[in-house]
């Protein structure tokens, strides 16, 4: 009888907790970017940005404005690092709300480019990349994930209309 209800007890206990938990994370997620349009957008290790670089494996982002709900703009690859390829997946957008999308081709202008093999000190692109966002209030985020390794390597860029 002692046991069963320690048993019960714990289980509230630890529901509780996840409870706790969940809220908190539930909250951070919904608290708003605080980010102003005098952030840096040229990194030490790459110019001219905006950009940023990962091992040796370079994004440029440059023509970034918006159309109704569609963010455009063109990147560039350079790629000296131990990734073998580019590809849309890797790139994600994510609005002023932290709402999260992945490059469209459902638009006029907008097409989605193939995964692109090429290392050694060479590039990719320019190429146009779009994005549809929830809120189109500057500035947004894109998140850069590049196959550099099994537990390495996500950037996140600031990027506002040019």
């Amino acid at each position: 009888m002692a046991r069963r209800l320690l048993i019960t007890l714990g289980v509230v206990v630890a529901l509780i907790v996840a409870a706790v938990i969940a809220g908190t994370a539930y909250t951070a997620l919904k608290a708003p970017l605080s980010l102003s349009s005098q952030t840096p957008l040229t990194p030490e290790n790459c110019a001219p940005g905006p950009c940023t670089d990962v091992q040796g494996y370079t994004i440029w982002v440059s023509s970034v404005h918006l159309d109704n709900d569609i963010v455009h703009m063109t990147v560039k690859f350079k790629n000296s690092s131990t990734a073998t390829h580019a590809a849309p997946e890797d790139l994600t957008l994510i609005d002023s709300e932290r709402r999260q999308g992945q490059p469209i081709g459902d638009s006029p202008g907008c097409k989605i480019f193939a995964r692109t093999d090429f290392s050694n000190g060479a590039t990719f692109g320019p190429v146009n990349v779009c994005f549809r966002v929830v809120n189109t209030s500057p500035p947004w985020i894109l998140h850069w994930s590049p196959d550099v390794g099994a537990f390495c390597c996500q950037k996140d860029l600031t990027i506002w209309p040019s």
